[in-house]
């Protein structure tokens, strides 16, 4: 199963990135968008930025996620 995880571009030098998740920095490759900048969301995978998001959907995608993780820390805290 492939995933890819919507985050903030914080930084930009070239062909990397900075993002961050949950208070971590996270490196990215930006190779495969042209026009990237601080400030986007993009949609990461295996360390490469992969697509551009709009702000609304990338905010609805984290919120989906957000609540899955939870249901599932739920689930497992009661059993």
């Amino acid at each position: 199963m492939c995933f890819a995880v919507p985050l903030r571009l914080l930084e930009v030098d070239g062909s990397a990135g900075v993002c961050m998740m949950s208070g971590i920095r996270i490196e990215v490759r930006l190779d495969l968008l042209e026009d990237a900048r601080p400030g986007d969301y993009v949609l990461v995978h295996a360390g490469f930025a992969i697509q551009l998001l709009d702000e609304d959907e990338a905010e609805d995608t984290i919120s989906m996620i957000s609540e899955m993780l939870e249901k599932s820390e739920r689930e497992s805290s009661s059993q």
